[in-house]
């Protein structure tokens, strides 16, 4: 490669990263505490150690979050330096963004050239789930962070069997796994089997290869698992999630086996709506991640094909295979899976798709295949069409432009292949053909051996003109002089043999002229416009609540009541969460109607939303709280000024400011107060934590100030143990029963223990109890 082409790609990609990183930190901060259940978390972990270590709710250290804590490390050694605020929580993610995006384009072009690596971060940093996620505070951004390094040392541990590289990767998904757990690991059956298929070593290096990552992996997952099984129950928070205060049984149920099977390990149980073949090109997570999807499966599979007659250890297809195993697993896993699943979790997918398309683009245009570039550019720009117009009333202009301009362009691209099919003369030199000149130029670290090789001489393969366009087959240190001719021949012969390349074929193909990479750069244009046009909505819109989604509304049917895509949550406003109506039961006895006053059930997107400053969702959703600030299941609201005087008063001589039901109803009160607050039930009010019994100890030793019974209502469900209603009247009474979700009903017998024995008094529109009056 050049001088010149070498700093025109280092400027490329910088110019590329930079305007990634503009895109994912603009505006960051409008969409305040993002998920206030895992900023009220990062909170937590800047004021004690502990709750940094265990991943705690709150400070006094009551109950975890429901995963594991690596995602909210950096996030809270960010907040700990600059202070608790939205920047402090959500440009680590941003950043995270951005580090994903350059390690997909040094995979893609460890044996690809440097536009494909181009290509596959244009592609990457413009999905608008991956738009989304970077901005977010959800375990997502390191999840997909560390899986893709490990994909990168897949392949670097591939090209020459390299067990340090292969280690690594089995850190990476160890930590991965300490991000959101058994998801890090749906990439694992891919990078192994293409690397005991692949790797230039014996089988049984192979084998033992694997087994020594596997245990790198297993030790760098199990030792924070070991460290919470070693630490007595009663001297660490109780794992959120769980029902045996287990993080085991918190990693193989609730967010493991039960996610696929639909089973209930004190969840919501089964909340599929739409598993099958289509779930990733539905209403709901279509314009979340399928813009290139088909691209990618085709590229696929017409890479594959393409590299058939390749050697078993061929680098190029080894990476198809690394990034095809990827994909193909967990959209699989995604689309079937009877159990929760929320759109935004397709970001996992990102990484794949883009590299795919940078891969497969360069294989189809390097054999100047015609039919294939202008099959891919017509049918993606067909899907856009069909994206973007499931929202009529969002620039309405732009499907009709992206469906025509694609068309157009798809069959501009069918006769280059036919104008480019002229080959230089098999012996013909730079001087000869000027028009290649520049491609004689030798990488002066690297070797490349050119695919289109230019010269069958075996006594030239010191002078071999290497072009830095052309797809890699091996890269090795320049070798001794008496083997370079014998090794350049045959990894020329290797790298033709990966393409199906014969006789005339393996000379150079001319480079097309100007107006052809005009039209090529138009595909790519047209292509992109569609995820481009949802990637800047998403990122000049706030996002809040436990569900976020990128992108307009499709109007598509949600999955958790009624229409979804609404903006903030993501869900149907005016409905309980999960899809129940107001009045109806929820998990841990609890119910979500109005709040303790009369006012407006949460997701109505009112003034009071859950904001550093008290700002309200810009476009409705999960986010918003009336004043007052009742939260709900999966959003938190702010608390009026009077409730959160009300909770620092005298909070010194308290373990916990408040206590109430649900992990975001407390995350609210906490974030606004800056003191702990007890989160009843976990997450979904279902956990154990605490026992009947072990919070009226709490109470008898004056360590809970207050009972806030707002936003889940309190009313109790058949068969389990009244509660309160949303006037703080008496629920049904009797027995304790069952939660009906597989989780445990003490949240809805600590509400009705309450009220039973305190007396409630309304303070800015909020129900509370003093518990040191009784």
């Amino acid at each position: 490669m050049t001088t010149t082409t070498h700093g025109r790609t280092r400027w490329a990609l910088g110019g590329l990263l930079a305007a990634t990183a503009a895109l994912y930190l603009w505006g960051l901060g409008s969409s305040g505490w993002a998920n206030a259940f895992y900023s009220a978390a990062v909170q937590a972990g800047t004021q004690s150690w502990k709750a940094f270590f265990f991943g705690s709710s709150d400070a006094a250290n009551a109950i975890t979050v429901d995963k594991t804590p690596a995602s909210l490390w950096p996030m809270e050694l960010s907040a700990r330096v600059f202070g608790l605020n939205t920047w402090s929580i959500l440009v680590p993610q941003a950043l995270m963004g951005v580090a994903t995006v350059a390690v997909v384009y040094a995979t893609v072009r460890r044996r690809f050239p440097a536009w494909a690596g181009l290509l596959a971060v244009a592609v990457m940093a413009l999905t608008p789930v991956a738009v989304l996620m970077f901005r977010f505070n959800n375990p997502d951004a390191l999840l997909v962070l560390l899986m893709t390094l490990a994909a990168y040392c897949v392949v670097r541990a591939q090209e020459r069997a390299a067990t340090r590289w292969l280690v690594l990767a089995g850190v990476c998904l160890g930590f991965a796994f300490l991000a959101k757990m058994l998801q890090a690991f749906l990439v694992l059956p891919g990078f192994a089997l293409v690397y005991l298929l692949t790797a230039p070593a014996g089988v049984w290096r192979r084998v033992g290869q694997l087994a020594l990552a596997g245990v790198a992996m297993v030790v760098s997952a199990g030792w924070w698992l070991l460290a919470v099984a070693l630490v007595p129950a009663s001297d660490r928070p109780y794992i959120g999630g769980s029902q045996t205060n287990s993080v085991l049984e918190l990693a193989l149920g609730y967010n493991g086996i039960g996610r696929l099977n639909g089973a209930d390990y004190g969840g919501l149980g089964n909340l599929n709506q739409e598993a099958g073949p289509l779930r990733l090109f539905d209403a709901e997570a279509g314009g979340q991640i399928s813009w290139l999807l088909p691209a990618a499966l085709i590229l696929l599979g017409a890479g594959l094909w393409l590299t058939r007659r390749a050697p078993r250890t061929d680098p190029a297809r080894a990476q198809l295979g690394v990034w095809g195993g990827w994909l193909v697993v967990t959209g699989l896993i995604f689309s079937f899976m009877q159990g929760i699943f929320h759109a935004y979790y397709t970001v996992a997918l990102a990484p794949a798709i883009a590299a795919l398309v940078g891969v497969g683009a360069a294989l189809a245009w390097e054999r100047r295949e015609p039919v294939l570039p202008a099959g891919v550019t017509g049918l993606t720009a067909l899907w856009s069409y069909v994206l973007l117009t499931r929202d009529e009333d969002w620039n309405p202009w732009l499907g009709p432009v992206v469906l025509v301009a694609g068309l157009a362009l798809a069959a501009a691209l069918l006769p280059l292949g036919r104008l480019a099919t002229r080959h230089v003369a098999v012996g013909e030199t730079e001087e000869q053909d000027p028009a290649v000149r520049e491609d004689t130029e030798r990488e002066p670290a690297v070797r490349e051996v050119a695919v289109f090789g230019p010269t069958d001489r075996e006594d030239s393969a010191e002078r071999d003109p290497v072009r830095p366009g052309a797809i890699r087959s091996g890269a090795w240190p320049a070798p001794k002089p008496t083997a370079r001719a014998r090794e350049a021949v045959q990894a020329r012969e290797i790298a033709r043999a990966g393409l199906g390349l014969t006789g005339q074929e393996s000379g150079r193909r001319r480079p097309l002229r100007w107006w052809g990479k005009v039209v090529a750069v138009g595909a790519v244009v047209v292509c992109l416009a569609g995820p481009a046009a949802y990637a800047v909505d998403t990122a000049s819109s706030p996002h809040t609540g436990a569900i976020p989604t990128a992108g307009p509304s499709t109007g598509g049917p949600g999955r958790f009541g009624g229409p979804g895509g609404f903006r903030g949550g993501g869900r149907a406003m005016g409905m309980g969460p999960m899809g129940a109506q107001p009045g109806q039961g929820l998990p841990g006895g609890v119910q979500l109607g109005q709040g303790p006053s009369g006012g407006a059930p949460q997701g109505t997107g009112q003034p009071g939303g859950p904001f550093p400053d008290g700002r309200a969702a810009g476009r409705g959703g999960m986010g918003g709280g009336r004043p007052g600030g009742t939260g709900g299941l999966l959003n938190a609201g702010t608390p009026s000024a009077e409730v959160t005087t009300l909770l620092k008063r005298d909070a010194a001589s308290y373990t916990w400011a408040a206590a109430t039901v649900g992990s975001n109803n407390a995350a609210g009160y906490q974030l606004a107060s800056g003191l702990p607050v007890m989160a009843v039930g976990g997450f979904n009010g279902t956990d154990p934590a605490p026992t009947l019994a072990r919070f009226q100890q709490y109470v008898a030793e004056k360590k809970i100030h207050y009972f806030v019974g707002t936003g889940m209502g309190m009313a109790g469900r058949p068969g389990a143990t009244g509660g309160m209603g949303t006037s703080g009247g008496t629920g049904s009474s009797g027995g304790t029963g069952s939660s009906g979700s597989g989780g445990s009903d003490d949240a809805a017998r600590i509400a009705a223990w309450v009220q039973e024995t305190f007396t409630a008094t309304t303070v800015g529109g909020v129900t509370l109890f003093d518990l040191t009056t009784g």
